[in-house]
């Protein structure tokens, strides 16, 4: 290398110095660039630590849909297992949708396809709550069958709705009062019908559906059970499938042990053949092994019932009475199990109905099924009196007047009037016993005590030969008996006086307490009702006014007892309806008027004086007599002579 490359070198290496030395950095640079590298060092390592998070948040996300895929997938294997095909219809969101006309509005549940609820819309609870004949999700409602080994129970399933519309209004001709669910105006006016359907699908073409059915002013539910391509799935040695239906029953009206509390139980009327029913004061149960029409769970005043288009195969019916102390909010559970007709083919119908509605006697009627029985008329004669002279007599006052309190004081005028021929026959006959007074104390005076016989066969002596029946006040009495039973059982069961009132009677079918007690009376209860106060005093005058001289003479203890029965009905009417008593007291009125009149028209003299010249003719013998009489010779003729 030469001197002139060394010399420039060296000048290169100078000159390198020299811009190092010139462009050194402070300690202020220094600071600052290490602060700029620190920092890009914060960012990497908090960048890194939030990937790292990321990383361990998207693993721990990924195990968890694992998880929950696993759990998912094992929830639908249980329900296969335990459902079988129904198994994807195991789970679902429950949802409602309600289809209701001018009287009733049914809410339905996709949950079982079921009736979930059904509303009374023109009536209310006593306290003047929206009338719901069952609610709520313990309402039982579906199929019971076997398909591949399983038991399947359609409640449990969860039904698809088809068509879109969720809430569904019949409408129809305005309705006047008096008109409702008539079947005669709904053909004269007819209105629309809306129809609701559930399916619970296996696969296309292969379902059960539910289809309901209402029209306008109508309490009736039309309900077609409808089973297509089902026979591969269930179990082909069924002959029946089993139809569940049961509800907690709630309490509609103010307690009282002899209204909604008595009358509440399961009817049913077996096919072309009586109807009957579960005791109605205990819990009770009964197998229906034969074809049965229709089954109704019943209350006082209102009713629900299946009916079968055709005839069900047989049933298990049950109730359970609830005390009103221990669930005051409901009376019982019913429930009835009832047999369909299965036959394994490809499609099969069943066809139903429901009636949710009133226990109003023409209402039931009109259908020509006998559910007019589930309103409890008394027995065979008592109910006869209701049907043919009470109930309408009763209608017919109803289209001129709406006053219940006149309806029921026309009511019992019109009674008493008819009555009033039989009330006169027992007045005469009192009167008649009244004239011989004088004789029979003479007879009383002369046999004494000691000798009731004879005693007794000189009265009946004095009675034939004077001409009186000693039965003749007795007889009418016990005539009049049916319409006053009838109207003990007409007035408890007459949804037609529900919520009316009349003077100081909120309702005339309940009682009207003037005053709450602050403690219960045996047999009487916690109240005081006015009108059956006021029944009890007026048949305590009735009483004392139509006492006869042979009850007050001959029998002295019947005269104890006649009077002790006023203070016995108030003890048992003091719970009974309003309306009742005031009909007793009203006929007790008008009684104690006629005996007023009938005392002023007869002339007692004369009578004793008929009874007179009627004990000096000779006496007739009735042709009864003469047969005795001559039976009685020819058993004598016939005697063997003793040797």
């Amino acid at each position: 290398m030469d001197k002139k490359s060394i010399i420039g070198i060296g000048l290169i290496f100078a000159i390198l110095v020299v811009f190092s030395l010139i462009n050194q950095p402070s300690k202020e640079e220094i600071a600052a660039a290490q602060q700029r590298k620190d920092s890009i060092a914060q960012v990497e390592a908090q960048k890194a630590f939030e990937q790292q998070q990321l990383n361990a948040q998207i693993e721990q996300q990924n195990a968890v849909s694992d998880s929950d895929t696993a759990s998912l997938n094992q929830a639908t294997q249980a329900r296969t297992d335990e459902y079988g095909v129904f198994g994807s219809a195991a789970l679902g969101k429950e949802e409602f949708s309600t289809l209701e006309n001018n009287q009733i509005k049914i809410t339905f549940s996709n949950k079982g396809g079921r009736i979930y609820s059904v509303e009374l819309k023109e009536y209310q609870t006593h306290d003047s709550l929206p009338l719901i004949l069952f609610d709520g999700p313990e309402t039982l409602f579906g199929l019971n069958f076997f398909s591949q080994n399983r038991s399947i129970q359609t409640n449990h399933l969860f039904f698809k709705q088809v068509g879109g519309r969720k809430d569904l209004k019949v409408t129809g001709p305005a309705v006047k009062k008096g008109d409702e669910g008539r079947l005669k105006v709904n053909r004269e006016n007819p209105g629309g019908k809306e129809s609701v359907t559930f399916r619970l699908e296996v696969e296309p073409g292969k379902y059960i559906e539910y289809i309901y059915t209402l029209e306008h002013n109508s309490f009736l539910v039309n309900f077609d059970m409808n089973i297509q391509g089902m026979n591969q799935y269930i179990a082909g040695n069924q002959s029946y499938l089993n139809f569940s239906w049961a509800f907690d029953v709630p309490r509609q009206e103010k307690y009282s042990r002899f209204g909604e509390d008595r009358y509440t139980n399961i009817t049913y009327k077996y096919f072309e053949d009586e109807v009957d029913n579960l005791d109605q004061n205990k819990s009770d149960e009964a197998n229906l092994a034969t074809k049965v029409k229709w089954i109704g769970f019943k209350q006082l005043f209102f009713s629900s019932t299946l009916i079968a288009d055709d005839a069900f195969a047989n049933a298990q019916v049950s109730q359970e009475k609830f005390k009103h102390e221990d669930n005051p909010n409901y009376l019982g559970y019913f429930k009835a199990d009832i047999a369909l007709p299965y036959n394994g083919t490809q499609k099969e119908t069943v066809g139903m109905q429901f009636f949710f509605g009133p226990n109003h006697y023409q209402t039931l009627k009109q259908y020509d099924l006998d559910m007019e029985r589930q309103v409890y008329l008394g027995y065979i004669v008592i109910r006869q009196v209701n049907q043919y002279l009470i109930i309408p007599v009763f209608n017919f006052l109803r289209r001129f007047i709406d006053n219940f309190g006149i309806i029921i004081l026309l009511l019992t005028i019109l009674i008493k009037t008819i009555l009033f021929p039989f009330t006169y026959k027992s007045f005469m006959s009192q009167a008649k016993m009244k004239a011989l007074k004088p004789e029979i104390d003479e007879i009383n005076e002369k046999f004494g005590k000691d000798k009731a016989m004879e005693k007794q066969q000189a009265t009946m002596a004095l009675y034939k030969k004077a001409g009186v029946n000693p039965m003749g006040g007795c007889l009418p009495m016990v005539l009049q008996m049916p319409i006053l039973f009838a109207m003990f059982f007409f007035f408890p069961t007459s949804i037609e006086l529900r919520g009316e009132s009349f003077l100081w009677a909120a309702d005339l079918s309940t009682y009207d307490s003037i005053l709450n007690l602050p403690f219960t009376i045996p047999f009487y209860g916690d109240h005081v009702s006015l009108f059956c106060l006021l029944m009890t005093v007026t048949t305590i005058i009735s009483t004392s006014l139509s006492q006869s001289a042979a009850t007050s003479q001959g029998m002295p203890g019947m005269k104890t007892m006649m009077y002790m029965m006023p203070v016995m009905f108030l003890f048992l009417l003091n719970n009974y309806p309003s309306g009742l008593s005031y009909y007793y007291f009203l006929a007790n009125l008008i009684t104690i008027g006629q005996t007023y009149a009938i005392r002023l028209l007869v002339d007692e003299d004369k009578i004793r004086a008929t009874l007179q010249a009627n004990k000096k003719k000779p006496v007739k013998k009735s042709n009864f007599q003469k047969r005795l009489e001559d039976m009685a010779k020819q058993q004598g003729a016939q005697k063997p002579k003793k040797k």
